[in-house]
């Protein structure tokens, strides 16, 4: 099961003829999420896949009424992504409150089998939302902690192509309980919660808990690192002198904001195409197929020739879908080539950014600092869904898209020019004032320094690849 590396990392342990013990370039901490993932996004992906269509068709809500309800499924999890992160690192218990997350969204999904109106289906979203924002966070951190950081893009590739696959199996699931039961969604729903349940049974027997799995990653700075002391809150709100956390965490948070959701892609690609609603419930599939052929390729390309390069080139395929559903001819291929470029802007995004984020902060304070970037980005996108709800609403599908391109053009120079990597000079007097920052209440050697490989730029190539 383990993608064997090539070479052994400095230190490593010999065998027993003197030759070096090949350690697996995956650990096995993040197969078992992985496949907590996998089981969990085919119930999460059942109801996403028929959710836009049962709101829309089967309840009557208007586009800027599913806006703000899709807003609503986005930014809670976004808000509570910092309450999930910041627990994680505090009590040093990542597994505790990732299933705590993974739990509570598998109790919301029996419940919309009694939800048959706007305002208890909000309520059960948002707390279905909130069981993923708690969990988010721990389990990106218990992947970093498991992973040395050269290796950690491909790492988050590998989860991301097994949770693609359960995103992969999800509508399907979906679409073959609508086509074969009278009463499809209450079906869907049903058989959604089942699978939730085994997801977190996995997570229970195979996910270890996190606390010592720094040791494998981090090296040893002596006894005062050995076992960190309990994270507090000012150590948590003092990431953000961190100027490359501050750069990943802006230029995420300013992406999102011209970021269309899933759900409204789906619908917009539906308007301009006139896709039947009984194949709806199929189009991300098309997303997820791509994502799980190029997420493990995308980020060990990451790896190579650096994070900042593939995760904007992941933007700029995004734009050319934009481009695609606006002015391109009606033809048969239109909807593949647009699955196809969403499916690569995720590889080549998703787990690219975690693997940046973690290169920036200290271990102890990884969970947090994964949050602060996620929830900001979240936040983003929450407000697009409600903004291009609204101009959908006033203006029209046409118009509405063509101003999140313009932004998302824009957007996308912008970040590249923060993201830009630094003159040797300020790469190092930057270095300088952050460890002077991050430690002058305490005195200490600085956290980033002792507890991580922290990286000058986050998104250029990490040291020790070749």
């Amino acid at each position: 099961m383990y993608l064997a590396d090539r070479s052994a990392p400095a230190g490593a342990k010999t065998a027993a003829d003197g030759g070096p013990v090949r350690a697996p370039a995956v650990a096995s901490a993040v197969l078992a999420l992985g496949s907590v993932s996998l089981i969990t996004d085919i119930s999460s992906e059942m109801v996403t896949a028929v959710l836009p269509l049962y709101l829309v068709a089967g309840l009557g809500l208007s586009p800027l009424g599913f806006g703000a309800l899709d807003g609503l499924y986005n930014g809670v999890s976004a808000l509570v992504q910092l309450t999930g992160g910041h627990l994680a690192d505090r009590i040093r218990n990542h597994k505790l409150i990732a299933g705590i997350g993974y739990g509570l969204s598998a109790l919301c999904k029996p419940l919309l089998l009694l939800a048959h109106s706007l305002g208890p289906v909000g309520v059960i979203l948002a707390l279905e939302r909130t069981g993923k924002g708690l969990r988010t966070a721990p389990r990106d951190a218990l992947i970093s902690l498991s992973t040395p950081a050269e290796l950690q893009g491909r790492a988050f590739g590998v989860h991301r192509a097994m949770d693609t696959t359960g995103a992969l199996l999800g509508p399907l699931a979906a679409f073959f309980i609508l086509s074969l039961t009278v009463d499809g969604y209450d079906a869907v729903f049903g058989v959604s919660a089942c699978v939730a349940v085994l997801g977190v049974v996995v997570l229970v027997l195979f996910v270890p808990s996190g606390a010592d799995l720094g040791a494998a990653t981090v090296p040893s700075q002596g006894p005062a690192s050995a076992k960190p002391g309990p994270v507090n809150l000012r150590e948590a709100v003092g990431l953000l002198r961190l100027p490359r956390l501050r750069a990943l965490a802006g230029c995420a948070a300013l992406l999102g904001l011209t970021t269309v959701s899933d759900a409204f892609l789906y619908l917009l690609l539906q308007d301009r195409t006139g896709i039947g609603e009984q194949w709806f419930p199929l189009l991300p599939l098309g997303t997820a197929g791509v994502f799980l052929l190029l997420a493990v390729p995308a980020g060990a390309l990451a790896d190579r020739i650096g994070r900042r390069t593939v995760f904007l080139s992941g933007h700029a395929l995004l734009l050319a879908g934009y481009g695609l559903l606006l002015w391109a001819p009606g033809l048969p291929a239109l909807p593949y080539l647009v699955l196809a470029l969403h499916g690569m802007f995720y590889a080549a995004t998703d787990g690219v950014l975690p693997a940046a984020v973690a290169a920036t902060v200290p271990a102890k304070l990884r969970a947090t600092g994964i949050a602060l970037v996620g929830t900001g980005q979240a936040l983003a996108r929450f407000g697009c869904s409600l903004a291009l709800g609204a101009a959908w609403t006033v203006w029209g599908s046409g118009p509405a898209l063509g101003a999140a391109a313009a932004g998302l053009c824009c957007c996308a120079a912008v970040a590249g020019f923060v993201l830009r990597p630094a003159a040797p000079e300020a790469e190092a007097h930057g270095q300088a004032g952050t460890d002077t920052d991050t430690n002058r209440d305490n005195g200490t050697r600085p956290a980033a320094a002792a507890d991580a490989d922290t990286e000058t730029d986050p998104l250029r190539r990490p040291r020790g690849t070749r």
